[in-house]
């Protein structure tokens, strides 16, 4: 066939050249859709891929019940996670809490041991001055008057030992339960007690603190009455006699 042959198609040829054309256009858009089509249906699928179109219509009843349905959806999926973050916030804040409130404890419990501690610190210290300061004194007539004498030195009151043992041994013989039941004072109602023969409203009135409140408690009787001696005679040293 010569080039002139070539460039001179018949129109029957120009047809066929088409319908190859038409064919391969529709075997390609039939492969787009999923499918074991058969040969004899490749016109029919290439005619209604040519008819349908997607359209989307946002206020056709299908697109307002997916916007629906994924507003939902997203707001359950939101408020979710709310909850889940609130109710972390909400844990981490009662774990620092619960965290605070028991170093609070352990430093309130350690700050009151440490009181409780020092306290006892300080009390037997004072046990040990106040044992440190104190002598011992022998529970009898000599121990009486020594310990007597101790406690009038605190509370500045004069009297010697001779003085003090002088009037007690006149008075009761150093009997520290002696009591006068036929002087005036008995008769009154009010007899003298104790080594210092010392009636009630006078122990009462120069009872020196410190010293047991009962007349015939030996020490108490003699601080008593050497504290009413100086105050009426200057000092125990002073009397001779029934005072």
């Amino acid at each position: 066939m010569s080039a002139n042959s070539h460039s001179r198609l018949k129109k029957t040829h120009k047809v066929s050249i088409a319908g190859v054309a038409a064919l391969s256009a529709a075997a390609i858009g039939f492969s787009l859709v999923p499918g074991n089509a058969s040969a004899e249906t490749e016109p029919q699928a290439l005619t209604n891929t040519q008819q349908v179109a997607w359209s989307y219509d946002a206020n056709s009843p299908q697109a307002k019940a997916l916007h629906a349905s994924l507003t939902e959806q997203q707001s359950a999926i939101g408020l979710k996670a709310k909850q889940e973050a609130e109710a972390k916030i909400k844990a981490a804040a009662q774990a620092k809490a619960d965290a605070q409130a028991k170093a609070a404890a352990k430093a309130k419990a350690a700050a009151k041991a440490k009181a409780d501690a020092k306290k006892r610190a300080e009390a037997k210290a004072a046990a040990s001055r106040a044992a440190a300061r104190t002598p011992v004194f022998a529970n009898n007539l000599d121990g009486w008057i020594r310990e007597a004498l101790f406690i009038m030195d605190k509370h500045n009151i004069p009297g010697t030992y001779e003085g003090i043992h002088r009037n007690i041994m006149r008075e009761s013989s150093g009997n520290p339960r002696a009591i006068n039941n036929w002087d005036i004072n008995a008769i009154n109602g009010v007899p003298s007690k104790g080594l210092l023969q010392v009636i009630y409203p006078t122990f009462k009135t120069y009872h020196v603190p410190g010293t047991k409140f009962d007349q015939y408690d030996p020490v108490a009787n003699i601080v008593a009455a050497c504290n009413y001696a100086a105050d009426r005679y200057g000092s125990m040293d002073n009397v001779n006699s029934a005072y």
